[in-house]
């Protein structure tokens, strides 16, 4: 027993003597490198920030992607502290790594469709869309998944393959959106009196651009009401608010005015076809 012991203890001194130092050497370099990897994303995300032609979304990607450069650097040269041939041993691992990218063909779609979005940008961090039916604010792009939030703050987690492959509607894109609202009126009531009421409403609304100019049309004659079709132009940022603004004070003028607003109506012609036969 005590032999076994110090066997052991002889062989424990023999590697600290033989790979101390390497072991010692080995740690210093994972801790510096680590730190250094996190100082370069950080250092590298800072300056890509100041450019004004990189977004947040890719920056924060072009970021990690560069501490994550680093941390394979220092773990080849870990391995090649304790003469591990690196060589040999990027082989392996891309053969390895073909073999795993044949079996995880959907993962790698996603990443591929990560970098698309990432470098051609059909969106940014902030914006609002809506991908393939699915509605929320942008709040990142990994490499795997895009993230949104809905109005109500829900996250929901896209896979990036879907969002490269979907429609995607980017209400955010341009400075300006046109609200359109459509409304009805009675047919016994005064259309041009109903249009100049709500064309000095578009035009005592300073957030309701005149340049393009409100424009007023009547839409079609429905089977209850003449209706009338409202387009204004507006600031993105102005837009639910003017919408929600502009029907409420639509409707309160007209109740001023004495213009109705029909509800669905049918008239039914009751024919008496009693006969008296005598």
């Amino acid at each position: 027993m005590s032999e076994s012991v110090e066997q052991t203890v002889q062989t424990v001194i023999d590697f600290v003597a033989m790979y101390g130092l390497q072991v010692i050497a080995a740690i210093i370099i994972l801790i510096v490198g680590f730190w250094f990897a996190a100082y370069s994303k950080r250092k590298c995300h800072d300056l890509l920030m100041k450019s004004p032609n990189v977004d947040e979304m890719l920056a924060g990607f072009l970021a990690t992607l560069v501490k994550y450069i680093v941390v394979a650097v220092t773990v080849l040269a870990v391995l090649n502290k304790f003469g591990i041939e690196t060589t040999s041993l990027i082989a392996v691992l891309g053969a390895a790594g073909l073999a795993i990218g044949l079996a995880l063909q959907g993962t790698l779609s996603n990443v591929a469709a990560g970098v698309m979005i990432l470098f051609l940008r059909p969106f940014k961090v902030g914006q609002f869309v809506d991908i393939g039916g699915v509605s929320g604010t942008v709040k990142g792009v990994s490499l795997f998944t895009t993230e949104l939030a809905t109005g109500d703050n829900v996250q929901i987690l896209l896979p990036n393959s879907r969002v490269w492959g979907s429609a995607i509607l980017n209400y955010s894109a341009h400075a300006t959106r046109r609200v359109d609202l459509l409304m009805g009126i009675a047919y016994d009531d005064d259309i041009n009196k109903a249009m100049a009421v709500i064309e000095e409403l578009a035009k005592a609304d300073d957030r309701i651009k005149q340049d393009p100019a409100p424009v007023l049309a009547v839409g079609d004659l429905a089977d209850s009401s003449v209706n009338i079709i409202v387009r204004v132009w507006v600031n993105a940022s102005d837009y639910w608010g003017v919408r929600w603004s502009l029907t409420k004070s639509i409707k309160e003028a007209f109740d001023e005015n004495g213009i109705s607003i029909p509800f669905p109506q049918q008239v039914v012609h009751h024919v008496n076809a009693s006969a008296d036969t005598e």
